[in-house]
Order: C-alpha cells, then structure tokens, then sequence
C-alpha cells in the first residue's frame, strides 16, 4: 500500500493557491482531478488548502475526484472514512489540525471534519484506459503516477489530460518531471520553481 502523508508537497499547494486558484474562483463549479491520490493525503491537503482561502459557499461547489488503480482495494474506505494515523499527519501546521482534524477518542487516529471529507470523491480508474473522469476540469495533479509509465504511455496520458481540463485550466505534476517535448506546446509554464502549466486553448 502507498504511503504518503499530509503537506507533503507545500510549495505546490501554495503555487497553486497563489496564481491558479484567484482564476478558478470565477467558476461557479470547481472539479479538480487528482489522479494517483493513494490513502488520500495529496487531495485531502488540496482541498484543506483550498477551503482555507475561499469562501465556504464556493468551496461547496468544490470537488476533488480522487482516483488510483487501488490494487489493494482498500483505498476507497480509507478516504472516505478520512481516519489517518498520527504519523501521516506530523506535517500539518497547528492551526490547521485543530480546524480541520478531530480525535473523537480513537486513539492512534486522528479524523478529518466532515466539511473536508465532503469534497473529495474517490472511484477507481486506471489512466493507461486514457478515459478521464470527467470533462471540463478546473485543475489536474498527477504526480509521482507518471513515473511509472512508459514514455509514449506518458504522453498519451498528459494528452488526455489536456483535453479534459477546460480552456483555463491548469495542470500539475512532480517537481522533478519535465514535460515530455511532443507535450510540451499544450501547456504554458506558470512558474518557474514549480511544475504548474496553464492549459493552452488552441492546441
């Protein structure tokens, strides 16, 4: 089973604070894609983020579609049940943990609020089937999924990618990828220190 844990990528959640969401904000519905979520960390830290800086009437027209191929099975009652052990939870600054987390006395656990785990939306998928979850999203974050592909599977995949984002969407991927070049004219950098691309419309 993957393990990851909360704000394990900050810097990224902040960029996207920072200059993708003051342009989601004028959509009345917000759908992100979180492709290769694992146990659920990487959404849910997203959608803390997010919750954080947008009023509670947009963020209840916020979902985050959280998906993996989940060979273990057992991904979808962990996100949906939102209970992860202290040790996922070591990054998450204090005042965060104390608006978003509760321990309800399950000793060894913590639980994210009800507020949170109602916006993230767990199905299996698997991306070689290069079906997207859905059309006309706001933002896509795939991170450390397309490391394990081959490169045409790579491509093919970030193609899907780019045209189920809608024509100001924005996608995100690891710090340490590039994009592949036969991608490359799909998208236009929006930073330098972090790897956010804004969809290109006309490609």
């Amino acid at each position: 089973m993957a393990f990851t844990y909360f704000f394990r990528d900050r810097q990224t959640l902040e960029v996207i604070r920072d200059f993708a969401l003051p342009k989601l904000r004028s959509r009345r519905y917000i759908h992100i894609w979180d492709a290769g979520c694992a146990m659920g960390p990487e959404p849910y830290s997203l959608a803390i983020t997010l919750c954080e800086n947008m009023g509670s009437m947009l963020f209840r027209n916020l979902r985050i579609h959280a998906t993996d191929v989940d060979e273990s099975n057992q991904f979808q009652e962990i996100i949906r049940e939102g209970k992860y052990r202290y040790d996922q939870i070591k990054s998450v600054p204090k005042h965060v943990f104390e608006r978003y987390f509760e321990t309800n006395g399950d000793e060894g656990n913590v639980r994210i609020k009800k507020e949170i785990r109602d916006s993230v939306v767990f199905t299996r998928h698997d991306l070689l089937s290069l079906e997207p979850v859905r059309k006309n999203l706001s933002l896509i974050m795939c991170k450390n999924v397309l490391l394990h592909f081959q490169p045409e599977q790579r491509i093919e995949v970030i193609k899907m990618f780019h045209h189920s984002l809608h024509d100001e969407g924005y996608f995100v991927t690891e710090q340490t990828q590039q994009l592949p070049q036969e991608v490359e004219h799909l998208f236009e950098p929006v930073v330098s220190h972090v790897k956010l691309y804004k969809k290109k419309a006309h490609c």
